[in-house]
């Protein structure tokens, strides 16, 4: 097993995402003992999906449940270089690949029971590498040796992966940049999840601008002075509900989940 040590930003320390994100931990929770490996995907790339998913891992780690990460963006990750890992000898494309077993790619890290397996070199068949036996056998192992297994998977609206690896999960969640994409877009990535046999357990609204006043505004300026430093992100907790119930089937009919920012703004969606 590898050991790596994960360089967080420092926006990720302020009160109000640290408290969106255990929302979102306790919303899954409430999905079901059932629900315990999860896919993270997104429409477009540059959504926050990978940001979404470490936070993720990390609030579920936390919180003293054994966490792996698995970074199954085998054709553009992010996550060697965004926390600063240092040199990563072997990934996931090497198991998959067969070149090495499951346990040479884990990595254990610096915060207490957080795993992490990164995708290693760019393969010339990555979605034909997810959906394989192999993927499946390491899904199931880990299953039964995680209490949470997190995947992040490619942008669903760019290339076929995530519906692919949703297969091997327990439900899927889709993060949504605010403002960046069409309902229409959504609607056709959710409608690609359904063939997959995917459930979608809710969306994550991404970089949402909380600077107006909100429902949850005064709560949030009233423990932030106790939660956190001065000049910190404003980061809110808000409620958002779907306006008709064609927009609650473009973003799935299971339980809403959380908003959360890239050291922007979070938000808490409820009603979907």
């Amino acid at each position: 097993m590898q050991e790596v040590k994960l360089q967080f930003d420092k926006s990720t320390s302020d009160y109000r995402m640290k408290e969106a994100f255990k929302t979102l931990r306790t919303n899954i929770e409430f999905c079901g003992g059932d629900v315990k490996v999860i896919a993270i995907t997104s429409c477009t790339p540059n959504e926050g999906k990978s940001s979404i998913a470490m936070e993720m891992a990390k609030a579920f780690a936390e919180a003293g449940n054994r966490t792996m990460l698995i970074d199954a963006d085998m054709r553009k990750s992010v996550l060697v270089g965004r926390y600063k890992t240092g040199a990563v000898r072997q990934g996931l494309t090497h198991c998959l690949a067969g070149k090495v077993n499951y346990q040479d790619v884990m990595c254990e890290t610096n915060v207490r029971n957080l795993y992490v397996t990164f995708s290693g070199p760019v393969p010339p068949n990555p979605s034909e590498l997810l959906g394989g036996e192999k993927f499946a056998s390491i899904i199931k192992v880990l299953r039964n040796s995680f209490d949470y297994v997190i995947i992040d998977t490619p942008p669903l609206g760019s290339v076929i992966d995530a519906a692919v690896a949703a297969r091997n999960c327990d439900g899927t969640v889709l993060v949504v940049e605010n403002n960046a994409v069409s309902y229409k877009f959504v609607q056709k990535v959710k409608d690609q999840l359904d063939k997959a046999d995917a459930r979608i357990l809710g969306v994550v609204l991404n970089k949402v601008d909380m600077s107006g006043k909100g429902y949850y505004g005064h709560y949030g300026k009233y423990y932030g002075r106790y939660g956190e430093e001065a000049n910190t992100t404003k980061n809110v907790m808000k409620p958002v509900r779907a306006q008709d119930s064609d927009k609650r089937k473009a973003v799935g009919n299971e339980s809403a989940l959380a908003e959360a920012g890239d050291s922007e703004d979070i938000e808490f969606i409820e009603d979907i």
